[in-house]
């Protein structure tokens, strides 16, 4: 059986890799449309050997749509994927819209894809925050084993989370930067180039930025609500790939070669070992990779049994587009 797919906000970054995660994983389509604002409609872009022309979102009629992967910003997906559910489409909304919304599963399949069986409810599916899709991989296979008590986690996230602009503000501050002229931010609110920002979103009430608290609610009800989660969230000046250090308090004993052990037997996740030529793996060296890469696994001798290990993703991909495209996947594997 084939699919008709449509791609909202195919222009962006994450659509435009949505589109070639599509082909390379073979997705079952009989036919590709890519959506933007009327401001990119008549673009270009591609698709395998084929090349698309995006039409505007506001007249497209979703009829006869199966998949909606969606992408084009949280207002934009609060206004269109209800119309494209309402049509029939299953859409998978990669924005923050819905995440939260207690009749929407928030799904990473590796971890919770037995909650995509509440999807017809509303037939719009959340795509969680790139941060949280990375850690709650790691994660499931440590709570399954000894039940995670409490976790702290302080992320390193690249530019591409915050789109387009982000990066190409990073590019030009760089630029800017050896030619000693003035660096004005414009994207981040402070200058990003050889810098750290421990700012992601707005600042909340209690001093927290919305995407610490993202993470905390997010792994609350992907993974188990009576873990305590405390985010830290940092920008910094890399191109691609997210990294976070994650501290876990278990209630049970488990060594770090025991967490070892249950990481390489996990799919999607690839283990570095200290003792490997590699020691340990850092944003550049995973970027355009699919998998949740694990270095620096540690034992925390301040709690009782407590972990440590680094842990980075390319978030473009598992931490957006590709987990996007798994959720169809299952999906088509186990409901449809």
């Amino acid at each position: 059986m084939t699919y008709k797919v449509a791609v909202v906000g195919a222009t962006g970054n994450v659509g435009r890799e949505m589109l070639e995660i599509l082909h390379e994983r073979e997705f079952p389509v009989s036919e590709v449309v890519a959506l933007a604002s009327h401001r990119s409609a008549g673009q270009e872009v591609s698709f395998g050997d084929q090349t698309l022309k995006v039409q505007d979102l506001a007249k497209y009629d979703f009829k006869g749509t199966d998949f909606v992967f969606s992408s084009p910003g949280a207002k934009i997906s609060a206004k269109f994927a209800p119309i494209a559910a309402k049509a029939g489409a299953i859409v998978i909304d990669n924005t923050s819209h819905f995440r939260m919304e207690s009749d929407v599963p928030l799904v990473v399949p590796e971890v919770n894809a037995e909650d995509l069986k509440g999807y017809s409810k509303r037939n719009i599916i959340a795509n969680p925050n790139c941060s949280t899709i990375q850690m709650v991989v790691a994660l499931k296979p440590l709570h399954e084993a000894a039940n995670i008590k409490r976790i702290v986690v302080s992320t390193y996230q690249s530019v591409s989370g915050a789109g387009k602009s982000a990066m190409d503000e990073l590019f030009n501050q760089s630029r800017h930067f050896f030619m000693h002229d003035v660096v004005n931010p414009e994207e981040f609110p402070k200058q990003i180039v050889f810098n750290v920002i421990p700012q992601i979103d707005k600042f909340m009430d209690d001093g927290a930025t919305k995407e610490e608290w993202k993470m905390v609610v997010e792994t609350k009800k992907i993974l188990d609500p009576d873990i305590e989660v405390c985010a830290n969230c940092v920008r910094m000046p890399v191109f691609i790939g997210h990294a976070e250090m994650v501290n876990v308090e278990l209630e049970k004993e488990l060594s770090p070669v025991q967490a070892k052990k249950l990481w390489q037997e996990t799919e999607g996740i690839t283990l570095i070992d200290l003792e490997s030529e590699m020691e340990y793996i850092t944003p550049a060296e995973i970027a355009g990779e699919d998998d949740v890469f694990i270095s620096r696994v540690r034992q925390d001798a301040s709690v009782k049994h407590g972990l440590n290990f680094w842990c980075v993703a390319d978030n473009m991909r598992k931490g957006a587009a590709l987990n996007s495209i798994q959720i169809a996947e299952a999906l088509i594997r186990d409901y449809l």
